[in-house]
């Protein structure tokens, strides 16, 4: 059970790094960014891309395709400043579907539809835990989660862009008014979590399902994660993803459950969401 629960700590961190980004799209841009995966994974193909067919050294293909990741979600982006900026949650993190399902499409054009041959960037176990090894990745990706959520919080707490997100979040017409530059600030937010979720997946596909339609597909999870903390609290979204990554590879073990595994993040979205409405359901009924 304990090698289960370590081997799923490695997806648990890459949902929670997904749910970290998730978040901050949420609390200071006011977008679900359903495309949050999809644009990782298309910056992580494309870094493939870089190294198998070009010939770049890995780190340089790997740096090239985390920039086409943030430079597509800060278009994305862009769109949404410029023709949806007063537009509601609703209908901005509607607009992500198309650019999700364009990057999936564009990415069987492009690359195939086969798992890509990534080259693992970090490799081999860090430590033993109780005769379990913890591999180098497993410890990347929830470092990485964890540093993102604090580096984030002390920015929005400590410096003056930060304050200015969060005046841009929580009063946007006054904000604007302030002299606030509304636009490239919410790009910048588009394109840093874009970043992040490239560097995340290509640190985790070597070890994961490689395909553009699996790796999409973990904004599921990674939503699930988000929820935790209703889109507004990091270090829930940080606690989510660890645990459901943990319950995944806890479940994998046990052979007459482990088919459910692919049916946690519903599981965990359904349980949150009716836990959430609990107080107006119970009030309904009385």
């Amino acid at each position: 059970m304990l090698q289960g629960a370590i081997a799923g700590l490695a997806a648990g961190g890459l949902y929670a790094v997904l749910g970290v980004c998730l978040t901050l799209m949420s609390r200071l841009v006011r977008v679900v960014n359903f495309a949050q995966a999809a644009t990782g994974m298309f910056g992580a193909f494309t870094a493939v891309w870089f190294v198998s067919s070009l010939g770049l050294p890995i780190w340089l293909g790997s740096v090239l395709g985390i920039l086409v990741a943030g430079l597509l979600a800060a278009a994305i982006g862009w769109i949404a400043a410029t023709w949806l900026s007063e537009a509601s949650t609703t209908t901005r993190s509607a607009m992500t579907v198309g650019p999700l399902l364009m990057l999936i499409s564009l990415s069987f054009i492009l690359f195939g539809n086969k798992p890509q041959p990534f080259t693992p960037i970090i490799a081999g176990p860090a430590f033993s835990f109780g005769g379990v090894v913890v591999s180098q990745v497993t410890v990347a990706t929830v470092l990485m989660a964890i540093v993102t959520a604090v580096v984030v919080r002390i920015i929005l707490r400590r410096t003056r862009v930060g304050t200015q997100l969060r005046a841009l979040s929580e009063r946007p017409t006054t904000a604007e008014l302030l002299g606030i530059r509304s636009r490239p600030l919410s790009i910048s937010v588009w394109f840093v979590t874009g970043v992040i979720s490239a560097i995340a997946i290509i640190i985790v596909a070597p070890t994961q399902s490689s395909d553009a339609t699996g790796l999409s597909m973990l904004i599921v999870p990674a939503a699930a994660a988000a929820l935790l903390g209703g889109f507004r609290r990091l270090d829930l979204a940080v606690v989510g993803g660890i645990v459901l990554g943990v319950l995944g590879g806890l479940v994998a073990q046990i052979d007459e459950v482990a088919l459910v595994r692919n049916f946690l993040p519903f599981l965990f979205i359904v349980v949150l969401l009716l836990w959430t409405q609990r107080k107006e359901v119970w009030d309904a009924a009385r």
